[in-house]
């Protein structure tokens, strides 16, 4: 198979009140009381109607402040060495982010949330809403992050 480019716009930007990586928390749901916003650009506004009827959506971002990734990578709360595709870091080959965050408003072109595991002006690529009926897999595995030695 041949390699292809492909080119991705942001959809808005997002901001929180983090300025850098050091404080962040690992996932969003580590962070439930870390609010943001993301601003919608307003020739995508129009997409975000409906939204408001959900309480959780996923946001796909770029993780535009990353320089670079490894295959092979050692988890940092468990000092582990795993493959890039076996955990959650932002050092990735496609930059490529996904958090679910709680919506708590949305005005206008503004959608207010809590959740936030990003640095402030983090390109949004897109939206997805999260619902139990489609995203929640009870039987689903942990994988290596639930076994123990």
């Amino acid at each position: 198979m041949e390699k292809s480019v492909i080119e991705l716009n942001p959809i808005g930007v997002i901001h929180t009140s983090f300025d850098g990586k050091e404080k962040i928390p690992r996932q969003g749901i580590f962070g439930e009381n870390n609010d943001g916003w993301a601003e919608i650009f307003p020739e995508y506004e129009e997409g975000l109607l409906g939204l408001k009827d959900f309480s959780h959506v996923y946001f796909i971002f770029n993780f535009h402040k990353g320089k670079g990734y490894s295959l092979v990578q050692v988890t940092p709360h468990r000092h582990k060495t795993k493959g890039v595709f076996a955990i959650r870091s932002p050092h990735r080959p496609n930059a490529l982010g996904l958090t679910i965050v709680r919506i708590k408003n949305i005005e206008g072109n503004k959608i207010y949330f809590s959740g936030a595991d990003m640095i402030d002006g983090t390109p949004l690529l897109d939206i997805k809403p999260y619902t139990t009926d489609i995203d929640c897999y009870p039987d689903a595995k942990s994988g290596w992050l639930k076994k123990t030695e």
